[in-house]
């Protein structure tokens, strides 16, 4: 009988080993999981399998291990296979991808999707799109420069509240040359990934100071990751938002910071869109964006080319002296076409010390645009010298 069982638990260990031929044995269980789960699409799943080159069989592995549900009932052979084809492709003909990890490279360059987003086959697309941007680059660093530059007049897309939905993918909003920050933070992801540099989606359901939702993108590089966005202001970790990121609360899951993840990582990406979806994985930044911050206002504290702005806003000129006559209101701070900042003014029952300020480049001239009474935006001008400067803003 022993050997009955003996040769029966052979039978199944050779069966297994051929159905996953060349891939590696940690997958073997997700992947039997996974293809239950998939039910009538299983065949598609087993045929890309089946029909990845030997180099690309881990990678098509992890995709279909850990994929959500969703995916798993829907995502055909093809699909598959034109996305690992060209994720491959491009780490083989980049420096900077060949020295990737592959635990990087499988969670961070190869997924077809960062989000919620549909899921469309845009890598080939892309790959040929932003391959000629980084065609004599010879560094990561100079390679994510020319893509961030160069992403906007490439896609022809814009930020706009007019657009469709808010978690679009690359072709919704080329089609409507408009997106919300997370559908130009999905493009800009994309076109990284379509070159070879890892990058995922990060962001926050809702700033410190309650004024909504923000989300961009992360690069790794060196091993290191840092922030960017797709309007590029000209250097990595320094966007108009690292004040507000700096300020995040890590144990509040709405104030928080959190990056996108493929592989489950036991927490989530809250999408303020849809608060029931809970399969996009994520993890918790915040600590590393709080860091930067200091670090920054450290060294902005000891160059001495920047001084205070403080604002506050009243219910009009005639109440603009005590507490209770303050006024919270969303602002915004730029200096040319470059946001420099945003923030909320400090309401009635704050404590009067409590005042919303930027550290800004003295000697230049910002607008401050701000949410008046009536709901209008109204704007004003304040030129910083060498002080400090205090400015009030009024509903009237």
């Amino acid at each position: 009988m022993k050997y009955v069982l003996l040769f029966l638990a052979l039978c199944a260990f050779a069966c297994t080993s051929n159905k996953y031929a060349g891939v590696p044995e940690k997958y073997h269980a997700l992947l039997d999981q996974a293809l239950v789960k998939a039910g009538a699409n299983a065949p598609e799943l087993e045929k890309a399998l089946a029909e990845a080159p030997a180099n690309q069989k881990e990678g098509m592995a992890f995709l279909i291990a850990y994929m959500p549900e969703r995916d798993l009932l829907e995502l055909k052979a093809d699909f598959l296979l034109e996305n690992a084809a060209y994720a491959y492709k491009a780490r083989e003909q980049y420096p900077w991808a060949k020295a990737v990890p592959d635990s990087i490279f499988l969670n961070e360059v190869l997924p077809y999707v960062s989000l919620n987003e549909k899921r469309e086959a845009w890598r080939k697309d892309f790959y040929e799109r932003f391959s000629k941007y980084v065609a004599g680059c010879k560094t990561v660093f100079e390679a994510i420069d020319s893509i961030n530059r160069n992403v906007r007049d490439e896609v022809l897309v814009d930020y706009n509240t007019e657009r469709e939905k808010p978690d679009q993918a690359p072709f919704e909003s080329m089609r409507q040359h408009m997106a919300s920050c997370t559908g130009l933070s999905i493009i800009l992801t994309d076109a990284f990934r379509a070159v070879g540099i890892p990058s995922r989606v990060a962001g926050t359901p809702n700033w410190h100071d309650e004024r909504g939702n923000h989300n961009w993108t992360e690069v790794w590089a060196d091993g290191k990751w840092y922030f960017t966005e797709y309007y590029f202001p000209g250097q990595l970790d320094n966007a108009w938002f690292l004040a507000d990121a700096g300020q995040a609360v890590k144990d509040d899951l709405q104030k928080a910071i959190y990056a996108s993840s493929f592989k489950p990582t036991g927490s989530y990406f809250p999408l303020v869109w849809d608060e029931n979806i809970r399969y996009v994985a994520a993890e918790n930044v915040t600590d590393r964006y709080v860091g930067i911050y200091k670090e920054h206002l450290s060294e902005i504290e000891a160059d001495g080319n920047h001084v205070a702005l403080r604002v506050m806003a009243f219910k009009d000129r005639k109440h603009a002296k005590e507490s209770g006559d303050r006024v919270a209101t969303n602002l915004d701070v730029f200096c040319g076409k470059l946001q420099m900042g945003g923030g909320r003014t400090s309401g009635p029952t704050q404590d009067m010390n409590d005042v919303l300020t930027f550290m800004l480049e003295k000697n230049k001239t910002y607008t401050i645009n701000y949410v008046s009474g009536d709901g209008s935006m109204k704007s004003v001008e304040v030129s910083l010298k060498d002080k400090p400067e205090e400015l009030k803003l009024y509903m009237e």
